[in-house]
């Protein structure tokens, strides 16, 4: 009895922790791994770049650059960045065995309140963001990249960026699309 009762609490903690927008103000969607490879593709891995996924969830797609990263002897830094302590707990935990593991860094804060000099490689170059987050975020933290931030790439998981449609490449995936875009 003692047992079921401390998996109910569990299971009531991690509904709260996905349920409110004071924790989680972007409901949890993964990245659809039919698209994967397209979305690891179409970040353009390099040496001397820095990739951050804002919003990265259980950083699926974070781990999958790295792995290719990691095959092709590239010096990628990644950085997962979300608010969730639940699914930032998934991330240290797959980072943990992940042969890339060096090379992540994962943070847990705020996508529309991050200082960016907290992501801040000094090695880099380059910054390619990834984002899989609601249409009506996007504006809001593409603004705040070029606020902070000069010539940077951003991909765009379904949704396009308004803002950015003069530099915009789409690549069809079989679930959604994948819009890149270089913001100088």
């Amino acid at each position: 009895m003692l047992l079921f009762f401390i998996l109910l609490v569990i299971v009531f903690i991690i509904i709260v922790l996905f349920a409110f927008p004071r924790f989680s103000p972007i409901p949890y969607f993964p990245s659809n791994n039919r698209d994967m490879k397209l979305i690891v593709n179409a970040l353009e891995l390099r040496n001397n770049q820095t990739v951050i996924d804002l919003g990265a969830g259980d950083g699926a797609v974070i781990f999958a650059a790295a792995e290719k990263a990691f095959k092709q002897k590239l010096n990628v830094g990644f950085i997962a960045v979300d608010i969730n302590p639940v699914l930032i707990l998934i991330m240290y935990i797959r980072r943990l065995f992940h042969r890339n593991r060096k090379n992540i860094r994962i943070v847990r804060d705020d996508i529309f309140r991050i200082k960016f000099d907290k992501l801040h490689t000094p090695n880099s170059i380059f910054y390619t963001f990834y984002l899989y987050i609601s249409p009506w975020y996007l504006e809001r933290v593409i603004k705040n990249l070029e606020l902070k931030i000069k010539n940077f790439a951003v991909i765009s998981y379904m949704y396009p960026v308004k803002s950015l449609k003069k530099t915009e490449r789409i690549i069809k995936g079989l679930k959604h699309d994948v819009f890149c875009y270089n913001v100088n």
